[in-house]
């Protein structure tokens, strides 16, 4: 808001371009880390764990990140700071292999990216409020799937032509991009109050509001789609680093070039499965669209299993496309709609963010280690078969989560809930 109380419009364009910039940013040098270190010599369990040991950093952290971006009022800042962090640390992995130093990396990286998900949710529920926020946030999701294409494929050719250093280098030209992007929002556009979930609503002391861990008690559908999404995740994050490593491992393809096919089959489905999620939110709601994402994973994982080869790669990833693209847009939506009004917005975005990054965190380690005992296909097994749990979870409590409970109005579905029930549970 500008400071006679008018709403500034505008800067939606660099938000996006924040968002095309940002996917590669986000999770440092990500799937090709896996590869990276594979190619001098680390075996694929102590690979997975230092991949999990960076994600239990990075979810101890995004609950309370959450809180500080409700808190602040520099949210650029905070994306500024974090894109830069994350970007130094990647580079740590190129100039030092040794295990602490590959750790130190990750956990880095991993505390840096935590605050990047609720300052950009934050920066956009502040400046489209909650009635543009579902179209502008799938927006959003799909220039950071289409920067996700364009990065996977710039370090796929250029990793091919030069070697895994060119990989660094594009990670670092995105990472100042996004931080340009950043500073071009016109900080008066956002408005902090509705950036919260406070638009509408008068001021709040926070006193009485739930915090961190405390809000998924307080708020059962909430708590639900969090523990369905921690099962979900356990199952899926480990798949496509072991994807690609199974390939390689068979010497079907150059590590670079594959694992950078990998990465672009899954973001340019979840282009299109991002634009499918804004009209599928207002004619079916979130449970639905949610559901769709929880029935594609043990699907992808028994294809892992057994097409591990170079066709094998797009229907797997199409499928993590499909899951990836809809609840990228559905969840955060989702959970902006159950949080109006009570301020505490990126605060809840926070936690659920937390009990994904458990699961996310976990994956690596788990998939790793039964890859190197059993084999890859038993790894895809199990990570498909553990992700059944979300499934089941999520059908339980359809009636809770507003299965039967939606409307399709201008502003889109609503949960049937309200800021009491969220506070006394």
């Amino acid at each position: 808001m500008s400071a006679t109380g008018k709403r500034v419009v505008g800067g939606q364009r660099p938000l996006e371009a924040l968002n095309f910039f940002v996917a590669d940013v986000q999770a440092g040098i990500g799937p090709f880390l896996g590869v990276f270190l594979q190619s001098i010599g680390w075996r694929t369990g102590a690979i997975g764990t230092v991949m999990t040991i960076g994600g239990v950093a990075g979810w101890l952290v995004t609950a309370p990140a959450g809180a500080v971006v409700d808190a602040t009022r520099h949210k650029r800042l905070a994306v500024v700071i974090s894109c830069a962090c994350t970007v130094l640390a990647s580079c740590i992995v190129w100039y030092a292999h040794s295990f602490g130093m590959v750790v130190l990396s990750q956990v880095a990286t991993a505390i840096a990216g935590a605050l990047l998900g609720p300052a950009i949710a934050g920066m956009t529920l502040g400046m489209v409020r909650s009635k543009g926020f579902d179209r502008q946030f799938g927006r959003n999701q799909v220039a950071n799937h289409a920067g996700n294409v364009v990065g996977a494929g710039l370090s796929g050719y250029i990793g091919w032509r030069f070697g895994f250093g060119g990989i660094f280098l594009v990670a670092a030209t995105f990472g100042m991009f996004a931080i340009i992007a950043t500073l071009l929002i016109p900080e008066r556009a956002i408005d902090h109050r509705a950036a919260r979930g406070l638009e509408g609503h008068e001021a709040d002391d926070g006193s009485a509001a739930p915090s961190g861990f405390s809000i998924l008690v307080t708020c059962r559908p909430l708590l639900v789609l969090s523990a369905a999404l921690a099962l979900f995740h356990l199952g899926n994050a480990a798949m496509l680093p072991l994807y690609g490593m199974a390939v390689v491992a068979t010497r079907q393809g150059d590590p670079s070039a594959f694992t950078a096919l990998t990465i672009v089959v899954a973001q340019v489905v979840m282009v299109g499965a991002s634009l499918l999620a804004m009209r599928l939110i207002r004619t079916h709601g979130y449970w639905t669209v949610i559901l769709v994402t929880f029935l594609a994973l043990p699907i992808r994982g028994l294809l892992a299993a057994f097409f591990v080869g170079r066709w094998g790669v797009y229907p797997v990833q199409a499928l993590d496309g499909i899951g990836a693209g809809l609840q990228s847009v559905a969840v955060p939506a989702m959970v902006a709609r159950l949080m109006q009004g009570t301020g505490r917005v990126n605060v809840a975005q926070g936690a659920v963010m937390t009990m994904q990054g458990i699961g996310a965190a976990l994956s690596p380690a788990l998939g790793g280690w039964v890859a190197q005992s059993v084999g890859f296909r038993g790894a895809f097994l199990l990570l498909g078969a553990i992700s059944v749990g979300s499934l089941g979870l999520w059908w339980s409590y359809r009636r809770l989560l507003g299965a039967h409970g939606t409307d399709t109005s201008a502003t889109g579905p609503r949960i049937q809930t309200t800021e009491k029930s969220v506070r006394a549970g």
